[in-house]
């Protein structure tokens, strides 16, 4: 008979524990009459987890190379079940009570996500800057940036079918795998459900590998460089609007408001905020060509039509007429200098042409190495 459902845990000095967490699987399985199999994904145990592992024939893969999610993805390639559920072996998650995650899969969703939030979160289970402030301003970041539902980014016990698993072509070796599952999930439109779950105190003396702080981060870290629309794109965008038509009015005289006068010294940052709003777009176009090249994020329907649309030609063209106006005001402004004998320049009139000039000329610049790199990175198309 074929196996239909693989329970992987991964495993790193979980003796206390591990014995508990398998039995409750194989139990599972024969009171549901489900045909499963236990997979213990070890990360280097030195407390003898493998041995007890084996005396319950629960089925060990080492894996050499360290890691939350390299101990998970060497578990799941090596299980043989058409539905996976990973959960933590320090019995903080109940294996005993997994059917209403095999009963989604059974409906077809792809993957099923527990909702701590929901099942209940026992005294003791959970630190209070998890509960509070780490795990829902996470996956709040998680739901505005990939548009998801998911209400509990970080839930530890989560079943996917092994086809959904290859689809999502999932990349980490740490914590942050728990995040790049549902990100992966959603941004190749998957059918994503969740189940309220329980979480208990874990069975463990020792300290959880879990740090806060560094662990915090990662998840943070890696929501932020999947999602450059927010990293790069909107704050882009925003930044050079702004200066573009600050800009524009300060380059037809000084605008004041009641005692406060703005001239052409607020012009030079109203410039330099368009300049670093463009370059933080050209990021994004950058970041967007490398991560899609290399397998990082889906290639999306408007990734095609990018190409079309920039290109190498078209960005030398523009950016050497951006610099080509750039010198013509300078030019001009240089004429008025020479008239007044190279001296102190007191007139405003001058700046206001000096400015716009050097900033054409470096916003030609970007673009024209833009369109070079741009080019290099999209090769493989």
């Amino acid at each position: 008979m074929s196996v239909e459902l693989s329970v992987v845990m991964p495993c790193l000095n979980e003796a206390e524990t591990l014995a508990i967490c398998i039995e409750k699987a194989q139990k599972f399985f024969q009171r549901e009459n489900i045909n499963g199999e236990v997979i213990i994904a070890d990360n280097g145990s030195t407390d003898g987890s493998q041995e007890i592992a084996k005396s319950l024939n629960a089925t060990v893969v080492n894996i050499p190379q360290k890691g939350y999610g390299s101990a998970l993805r060497g578990g799941i390639e090596a299980a043989d079940g058409t539905y996976i559920i990973m959960g933590d072996a320090d019995d903080s998650y109940d294996f005993s009570n997994l059917m209403p995650y095999v009963l989604k899969l059974r409906e077809g969703f792809d993957l099923v996500m527990g909702n701590r939030f929901k099942g209940g979160i026992k005294k003791g289970a959970m630190p209070f800057l998890h509960k509070y402030l780490g795990n829902p301003v996470l996956s709040f970041i998680g739901r505005l940036f990939f548009k998801s539902t998911i209400g509990d980014f970080h839930c530890g016990l989560r079943g996917f079918s092994k086809e959904a698993y290859y689809k999502m072509e999932l990349k980490t070796t740490g914590m942050e795998f728990a995040s790049e599952m549902i990100v992966k999930a959603s941004l190749k439109n998957l059918k994503i459900a969740e189940v309220p779950t329980i979480l208990s105190p874990d069975g463990r003396s020792r300290p959880p590998h879990l740090n806060t702080w560094r662990d915090g981060w990662r998840h943070l870290r890696f929501l932020v460089l999947y999602s450059p629309n927010w990293l790069f794109l909107l704050p882009g965008l925003l930044l050079m609007v702004f200066g573009l038509i600050t800009s524009a009015f300060l380059i037809s005289g000084p605008v004041s408001f009641g005692n406060v006068n703005f001239d052409v010294h607020t012009l030079l940052f109203t410039s330099s905020f368009m300049l670093i709003g463009f370059q933080l777009i050209l990021f994004y176009g950058l970041t967007k060509v490398f991560t899609v090249e290399n397998e990082l994020l889906p290639k999306s329907s408007k990734y095609d039509r990018l190409f079309k649309f920039i290109n190498l030609e078209k960005g030398l063209v523009v950016g050497l007429l951006l610099v080509i106006i750039g010198i013509i005001l300078s030019i001009s402004a240089y004429a008025d200098w020479q008239a007044i004998r190279f001296g102190d320049i007191h007139s405003t009139a001058i700046f206001r042409r000096v400015i716009p000039a050097v900033t054409l000329m470096l916003l030609g610049v970007q673009i024209i190495l833009f369109s070079l790199f741009f080019s290099i990175l999209g090769l493989k198309k």
